[in-house]
């Protein structure tokens, strides 16, 4: 019988890992599943939870981590020929999340890439559930599969189109809930960058002629809230990669606030008034709205100009201190 791996990176994963495992145990699925688990570091139990649901373990020193090294870490140990990946904190929402994944490859011969979407956690605000609801849904309006690959056109054209072609939809992955064919990974591997190691690699496949599956019934449970600053921190993150793997600069124009500020806390507001929210609870939410909105806004217009900014400067921006990195972001260049 054939096996599937199934790959966490873990650091101090909380309550929240045992329950992602436990998801992955409850699997069924008609094929033997490899439980891959690389922890880095954890002094919370963590490494205790894994060994405690039959994972096999990685060790790593915290130093070592990368979000794209160590997936390719995971990646050469795995035994299964297809690697579903989850974070420490994204949990299956049912027993055939696995399944419905690894349906994914059965759209064609040359998939190398499949992704389910995330479900926003309960009690998560109205703006997180808005946006991860729009967002996921948008991939697949029909609620059937969506395969995304180059045209013959496209595919003509030396390496294919410029990253920039490919921002959003079309070139959209995310391995917090997605599915790595190892056939294809071997020849495509995982970049050695420290963030948006997924949106690269969708890029990469892509221009090497794979194609790539949203499977919207895969659903994974996994939702973040922020403070404004650390709202910031983790926009300036996800920008700069958007302008590293992509070449996207956010637009900064005086329509600017209407568009990405104004207009979608109106529609968190409308989002939560059609769900039976209160008027005390929607003047609540208008103004914690309009301020993830304007955060987003901030981190994103200096995520995307963050070569303009000192080093010291980019690293209190980023969430994960993130300065520079020479080597890694020299690679992503002459590649991009």
């Amino acid at each position: 019988m054939s096996c599937v791996t199934v790959a966490v990176p873990v650091l101090n994963g909380g309550s929240r890992l045992a329950a992602v495992l436990d998801a992955v145990c409850a699997q069924q699925v008609d094929r033997d599943v490899e439980l891959l688990v690389c922890d880095s570091g954890s002094t919370d139990g963590s490494v205790r939870v894994a060994r405690e649901r039959g994972a096999r373990l990685l060790e790593i020193a915290r130093t070592s981590f990368q979000h794209g090294a160590t997936r390719n870490l995971l990646m050469e140990q795995a035994a299964g020929e297809h690697v579903a990946f989850l974070t420490q904190d994204a949990r299956p929402a049912d027993a055939t999340w696995l399944e419905t994944l690894l349906s994914g490859f059965s759209e064609a011969v040359d998939v190398g890439l499949v992704f389910g979407p995330y479900r926003a956690l309960p009690g998560a605000s109205a703006t997180t559930a808005r946006e991860l609801s729009e967002w996921f849904a948008s991939l697949a309006p029909d609620g059937r599969a969506r395969v995304d690959r180059l045209s013959a056109g496209e595919a003509q054209e030396g390496d294919g189109p410029a990253p920039g072609a490919l921002l959003g939809a079309r070139g959209f992955f995310t391995d917090a809930n997605g599915c790595v064919s190892k056939a294809a990974w071997r020849e495509v591997p995982f970049r050695a960058i420290p963030y948006a190691e997924d949106q690269q690699l969708a890029v990469d496949m892509l221009r090497a002629g794979f194609a790539k599956v949203y499977v919207p019934g895969a659903v994974v449970e996994h939702s973040h809230e922020y403070s404004a600053w650390r709202r910031v921190q983790r926009c300036f993150d996800e920008w700069r990669a958007l302008r590293e793997v992509y070449g996207f600069v956010e637009p900064l124009t005086v329509t600017t606030l209407r568009d990405r500020v104004l207009a979608p806390a109106k529609a968190d507001v409308r989002w939560a008034r059609e769900r039976g929210a209160t008027p005390v609870a929607l003047a609540a939410l208008t103004a914690r709205a309009t301020l993830h909105h304007a955060a987003r806004t901030a981190g994103a217009a200096l995520g995307s100009r963050h070569e303009r900014l000192p080093e010291s400067v980019r690293r209190g921006l980023s969430l994960e201190s993130r300065a520079t990195f020479a080597a890694a972001d020299r690679d992503n260049g002459e590649r991009a």
